[in-house]
């Protein structure tokens, strides 16, 4: 997404980690800021590992985190227009942190939050509660996320929120893939995704108008196809923000199904997304240039790429906000799992 205002909570040396392993020789490191994926370390066709995730390199890079490097962000992902709402007669005022709109929470977003870690078999559950009038949210929300890593190559994230009082909800995984380990960028990566339409936005990356018809256009990832020439195509939705930060279609919201494919040819490293949730936001990492991460040299523009679970970018201002509200008494649930493995294993 696109780099936001930031606050930066004062720096403490308590970060701590937490690892999952499986039997394929993956590790993923998880922080209890933010509920964070630190880091994805897996073997390519070769049994060569590295790291797929893109981040900092120590706790310092974390505690503004202002590309939302593998964190949990909410309470609500993407845009709010002009960062507010009208729900049940009342005006609600957020936090402007992307020009005159909110983004992914705010400035006390659930990003830098300190979660609570319980260790559970094969995997890991986080807590928060985020308090009333956080970001300028109504209500208090109670937040639970579990993550599980499978022998085959699987990571699970069960989310579950409750909330004493109407409040929207649309939490995300905002992780930066890199297939290649950072090898490259991620132009020779192959995506497919299983959306016939996605949202057009404005100047402000704020959804406008209807769904419109991938057909045709650089949009359609329907047959996978390597990313990077499609950053070129002749596309004013594209050259307005140097690539894709838009949301694709995938739904409707309910059953756990396959929307999405990547495949980095060179390593033979390939991912597959699985959700309950109705849209995909797809970020080419526009606004990565300069940002110093874990490697030698800073990042570049499109060196990694964000494949975000959701609900539709402002909805809770759109004509089905309820579908984003959650209510006293009622609970959110949400499903996604990142698949990893090498092209072609079993085979």
């Amino acid at each position: 997404m696109t780099r936001p205002t930031m606050n930066t909570p004062k720096q403490t040396d308590d970060d701590p980690l937490h690892t999952l392993r499986n039997g394929a020789g993956m590790r993923v490191t998880i922080s209890a800021r933010g509920a964070t994926l630190r880091s994805w370390r897996a073997p390519d066709r070769y049994g060569k590992v590295a790291d797929v995730l893109l981040g900092f390199p120590d706790a310092a890079g974390y505690a503004g985190n202002a590309p939302y490097f593998g964190a949990l962000v909410g309470r609500c992902a993407n845009r709010i227009a002009g960062a507010s709402f009208a729900l049940d007669g009342a005006v609600h005022r957020l936090d402007r942190n992307d020009g005159d709109n909110h983004l992914h929470g705010g400035l006390v977003g659930l990003h830098l939050a300190r979660w609570q870690v319980e260790a559970e078999a094969g995997g890991l559950l986080l807590r928060h509660e985020s308090a009333d009038g956080d970001g300028g949210y109504p209500g208090n929300l109670q937040v639970q996320v579990r993550y599980r890593l499978g022998d085959d190559g699987s990571l699970s994230i069960d989310y579950e929120a409750r909330a004493d009082a109407p409040t929207p909800v649309n939490l995300t995984s905002h992780g930066y893939f890199n297939l290649n380990g950072g090898a490259a960028g991620i132009g020779d990566h192959l995506l497919r995704i299983a959306a016939d339409s996605y949202l057009p936005i404005d100047a402000q990356c704020i959804p406008y108008g209807r769904a419109a018809a991938v057909a045709g256009s650089a949009f359609d990832f329907r047959q996978a196809a390597p990313i990077g020439p499609r950053l070129g195509w002749p596309e004013p939705q594209l050259a307005q923000f140097r690539g894709f930060d838009h949301c694709y279609c995938v739904g409707p919201a309910g059953a756990l199904r396959e929307v999405a494919w990547v495949c980095d040819p060179a390593s033979g490293r390939e991912l597959t997304v699985a959700t309950t949730e109705a849209g995909l936001q797809f970020y080419s990492g526009n606004f990565l240039a300069g940002v110093r991460g874990r490697g030698a040299a800073p990042y570049a523009m499109h060196d990694g790429f964000c494949l975000e679970a959701q609900a539709y970018p402002n909805q809770i201002n759109g004509p089905d906000a309820e579908a984003v509200v959650l209510r006293p008494g009622r609970v959110y649930r949400q499903t996604t799992v990142y698949r990893l493995g090498v092209q072609g294993a079993g085979a």
